[in-house]
């Protein structure tokens, strides 16, 4: 696994489940609370970030920022805690769960159960304490989500950059009107350090460089 700083307060845990992907999961350490963005491929996957704030006694909120496999399936790891998502990530985690499930658990870390997102949001949340607003930016499907990291310009969009950056434009699960909006979205918004799901740590220009693809 790759441990990587970003900036003040972010860290970034990368491993490589399959040769043709990275999979990320990003930490930040707020002044009042933990955050985590998304939970992995199960509680092994996801036990490291755990290991790096032992100690820190601050509460932990787990975001999901959408419902695919490789960004839920550690969330049982953390069933005492709030798991944020859009409401429509919650409809599609337990309708889709069995499915998910038999296509995909050779890639489990560790004993995965159902746990499902226990706070749920329609368009935005923001938490004052610590500068960090998630807000609904459907693309790669319909219930992504994003996090905006107001104090350190960082954004995290979720599955809404491509995998890689031979694949920057994603696969698109929605109208691609609905992608082209939240991409004007990102344009107007104050970052300039952007983390995915997948992909290297990037810059706010490849919103731009996204946008010229499609």
């Amino acid at each position: 696994m790759k441990i990587q700083k970003i900036k003040n307060r972010s860290v970034l845990f990368t491993t490589s489940p399959s040769s043709e992907w990275d999979l990320n999961i990003h930490l930040i350490m707020g002044e009042k609370n933990n955050y985590i963005i998304d939970t992995g491929l199960g509680p092994q996957g996801v036990k490291p970030v755990l290991d790096y704030i032992k100690g820190n006694e601050k509460p932990i909120i787990i975001i999901n920022t959408h419902y695919h496999w490789d960004h839920i399936w550690g969330n049982n790891l953390f069933e005492n805690e709030t798991i944020i998502s859009h409401k429509f990530c919650f409809e599609m985690i337990r309708d889709n769960w069995d499915e998910m499930i038999n296509e995909n658990k050779k890639y489990m870390q560790g004993e995965v159960s159902m746990h499902l997102p226990n706070l749920v949001f329609e368009k935005e949340m923001y938490f004052e304490e610590d500068n960090i607003r998630i807000i609904y930016t459907p693309g790669h499907s319909i219930d992504s989500i994003s996090v905006l990291d107001e104090k350190d310009k960082i954004l995290n969009a979720g599955d809404n950059i491509g995998d890689t950056m031979d694949q920057i434009v994603p696969h698109i699960y929605c109208g691609k009107s609905l992608y082209m909006d939240t991409l004007n979205k990102y344009s107007q918004m104050n970052f300039d350090t952007c983390i995915s799901g997948h992909n290297i740590v990037l810059g706010k220009d490849i919103i731009e460089k996204i946008k010229n693809c499609i």
